[in-house]
C-alpha cells in the first residue's frame, strides 16, 4: 500500500518469540497516531497527537528477553480516551519519538 503522507514510524504488533506475525500495525506521523488492524475487515483507529497528555511504559519480563514493551497513552480524544501500542520493538526509542511530535503539535495548537 502507497502511504499518501510520510510515516515517521511504523511496525507491527509482535508475537510469540518477537516475530511480527499479527495484523495489527501502527503508524506516527507528524500529526497523529494510526492503528491498522485486521486482515478481511480493517479497522483503522486515529488520534491526535496534541491530545496526548500522559504516556506510560510497560516492560513485561517475557517482551524485555525479545526487545519488546507495551506503550500505553492516555488523551483527551473522546472515541480513544486510552490507547496502547502493544509489543513493538525498541519501545524507549518509540516513546521518545512520540513525545517529541507531541511536544511540538501541543507549541503548535
Amino acid at each position: 500500500m502507497k502511504a499518501d503522507f510520510p510515516y515517521v514510524w511504523t511496525d507491527k504488533k509482535r508475537t510469540i518469540f518477537g516475530l511480527p506475525l499479527s495484523f495489527t500495525r501502527y503508524f506516527l506521523t507528524e500529526t497523529k497516531l494510526i492503528t491498522r488492524s485486521g486482515f478481511f475487515n480493517i479497522v483503522e483507529d486515529e488520534i491526535e497527537l496534541y491530545k496526548i497528555y500522559d504516556k506510560k511504559l510497560f516492560l513485561p519480563f517475557g517482551q524485555r528477553i525479545i526487545g519488546c514493551g507495551t506503550i500505553s497513552l492516555s488523551s483527551k480524544d473522546i472515541d480513544t480516551p486510552a490507547k496502547e501500542i502493544k509489543s513493538v520493538k525498541k519501545p524507549r526509542a518509540v516513546i521518545d519519538l512520540i513525545d517529541k511530535y507531541v511536544n511540538i503539535q501541543k507549541d503548535k495548537y
